[in-house]
């Protein structure tokens, strides 16, 4: 599988990041950061998951 969301560490606890542009992803106005290790393995999963169908929507 071809990852394009991936998670790091950050001051709080891991954030989901866009590997193509380096930022973090931005879901509802707020940015995927301070999160559990689980919420975040679990949203780059999905995110990457999404994208590999195809599906382009913009979920912002």
């Amino acid at each position: 599988m071809t990852v394009q969301y991936d998670v790091r560490r950050d001051a709080e606890g891991w954030t989901v990041f866009d590997r193509w542009t380096g930022r973090a992803v931005v879901l509802a106005r707020a940015d995927q950061s301070g999160l559990s290790w689980a919420e975040a393995d679990a949203l780059a999963d999905r995110l990457n998951r999404r994208r590999l169908t195809g599906d382009r929507s913009i979920l912002q």
